[in-house]
């Protein structure tokens, strides 16, 4: 019999809604194994954030259950947050302490003494090169390396899972890179489990082992990144209109033809899943240029996560992270 070790991470069923209009979850659910970099990915306003909330006890589910390592977040919330370290969208760092400040008094809030404290912020402030800025206030540090100084303060009490909502919102490409860099090394030398939420498809497809893919506060999908667009097969064709309004007549005469499965027109963009796709683009030129739509890019690719994310959710993702934005704010307010 094969033994399966204790999930490090259990959301059943969860349900979570603000006011009586802003449904954030609707009976979300995935599990996660020790030991890996795991990924929600979904635009803004699709329920990331929440569920990390609810399983970091900052937040109540109104259904569902949702357990680290084996623990029930709501009833035994002091147990959890033992075991977990969160690094929030925002900022946690004292700007007008040191990096090396910061650092112990989050080992000091942990319980650690003075010494251990001071010696983990050493130690953490080497293992991400900050040991040359440790001495200086932290709020005068590039926003790569206040980023992280956030990481690192959330590793201070070495917990076993480690929560990062959108741990690289707001950075450079080689700063994003950087922490890239880092949040694997977590997983794969210290063997730490950590839930990473984010809307960037590359930062997704980068970092995680596997992958739960949320639109409106479900998963619609989970895998490996490479297991969930192989399992679409096929290719992509991807035309820009020159005229929007050409939209309805494009969609309609790339339906028509053989081989042409989920045809979807947004914003410009026209989205076909075809079997072959270098045997369907001269038949889909001919057809459009047919039906007098004017096109002003086409090209032809293997399926990518965003692809994924049209088969699953209906709607490309930049369209959906647009319009997620508003309900997100929305439902910020409601909370507050």
């Amino acid at each position: 019999m094969m033994y399966l070790p204790e999930p490090a991470i259990e959301a059943v069923e969860l349900g979570k809604t603000y006011g009586r209009t802003v449904h954030a979850l609707t009976g979300l659910s995935f599990t996660v194994q020790p030991g890996i970099v795991f990924g929600l990915l979904g635009p803004n306003g699709a329920g990331k954030s929440t569920t990390v909330r609810i399983l970091t006890t900052l937040a109540r589910p109104d259904r569902g259950q949702a357990r680290v390592h084996g623990i029930d977040v709501v009833r035994q919330p002091d147990r959890v947050r033992r075991l977990i370290g969160y690094v929030s969208q925002k900022p946690g760092f004292d700007p007008v302490a040191t990096g090396l400040e910061n650092l112990v008094l989050q080992g000091r809030i942990h319980g650690a003494s003075a010494r251990d404290a001071r010696a983990r912020a050493t130690s953490l402030l080497d293992r991400f090169d900050l040991s040359g800025a440790g001495r200086r206030r932290a709020g005068t540090w590039s926003g790569g390396m206040q980023r992280k100084l956030d990481v690192a303060m959330g590793l201070m009490h070495r917990p076993r899972v480690l929560f990062l909502d959108e741990p690289t919102t707001g950075l450079d490409p080689q700063a994003r890179l950087d922490l890239w860099a880092e949040i694997g090394r977590l997983a794969r030398e210290d063997g730490l489990t950590v839930l990473l939420t984010t809307h960037y498809l590359e930062e997704a497809d980068h970092l995680a082992a596997r992958l739960a893919i949320v639109d409106a506060g479900r998963v619609v999908a989970t895998g490996t990144p490479d297991e969930l667009k192989t399992e679409l097969g096929g290719d992509t064709i991807r035309a820009g209109l020159a005229r929007p309004a050409d939209a309805d007549r494009a969609r309609a005469a790339i339906e028509a033809l053989p081989g042409v499965g989920t045809v979807v027109t947004e914003g410009g963009a026209l989205h076909a899943r075809v079997g072959n796709g270098a045997a369907v683009l001269p038949t889909a030129l001919a057809a459009l240029e047919y039906a007098g739509v004017a096109l002003a890019s086409i090209s032809v690719a293997q399926p990518s996560l965003d692809d994924v994310y049209l088969h699953y959710a209906g709607r490309s993702f930049d369209e959906a992270d647009r319009l997620g934005t508003d309900a997100s704010r929305s439902s910020e307010a409601v909370a507050a």
